[in-house]
C-alpha cells in the first residue's frame, strides 16, 4: 500500500469542498484526463463518476465509485483502472495546527496490479501520489468549487 500526506494552508472543509465536485477529478488525480458523466447523487455511497484515463489518442474510458463519504474526515473510493486493474483509495483529512493535514492511502484490489510485487507499485503509487496531494492541496487553497 502506497501512503502519501501533505498538509495544506485551508480548512478540511475546503479540502472536501474540492472532493464532492467530481468535475474537478481531473484537476487533481494524475493521470485522470477528462471527465464524461457524474451520477448526480455524487458524493454519496454507491455513486460513480465517469472519466478518461491516459492521453489522447491513448485514452480509457473508466470508472470511479465511492464506498464512503463521512466528512469532513474520510473518503474512501474504488478506481478502476483497466487493463491495470482497481485500487482502493483512502484519503483522510483532519485539522493540523492552523491548517489541514490530508493522507492518501491507495491499494491494488483487483486485476493484474494485483500481481505485480509492491516494491514495484508501492514506489510509483507514492510518487504519482504526491503529485497528486500537491494538486489537490492547490484546489483546496485557492477556493476551488
Amino acid at each position: 500500500m502506497a501512503k502519501n500526506v501533505r498538509t495544506m494552508d485551508c480548512r478540511p472543509d475546503d479540502v472536501f469542498r474540492v472532493l464532492s465536485n467530481a468535475w474537478l477529478y481531473p484537476a487533481w488525480v494524475v493521470g485522470a484526463s477528462r471527465m464524461r458523466d457524474v451520477d448526480a447523487t455524487w458524493p454519496q455511497p454507491g455513486a460513480e463518476l465517469h472519466h478518461s484515463v491516459g492521453v489522447w489518442p491513448f485514452l480509457l474510458d473508466d470508472t470511479t465509485v465511492v464506498e464512503e463519504w463521512s466528512p469532513p474526515n474520510r473518503m474512501v473510493m474504488r478506481a478502476r483502472g483497466w487493463p491495470i486493474g482497481e485500487a482502493r483509495v483512502t484519503l483522510r483529512v483532519r485539522s493540523y495546527g492552523g491548517g489541514t493535514m490530508v493522507r492518501i492511502d491507495e491499494e491494488p484490489v483487483s486485476g493484474p496490479a494485483t500481481l505485480v510485487p509492491s516494491l514495484v507499485t508501492t514506489p510509483m503509487l507514492r510518487w504519482r501520489n504526491s503529485e497528486t496531494l500537491h494538486r489537490l492541496a492547490y484546489l483546496a487553497e485557492g477556493g476551488a468549487v
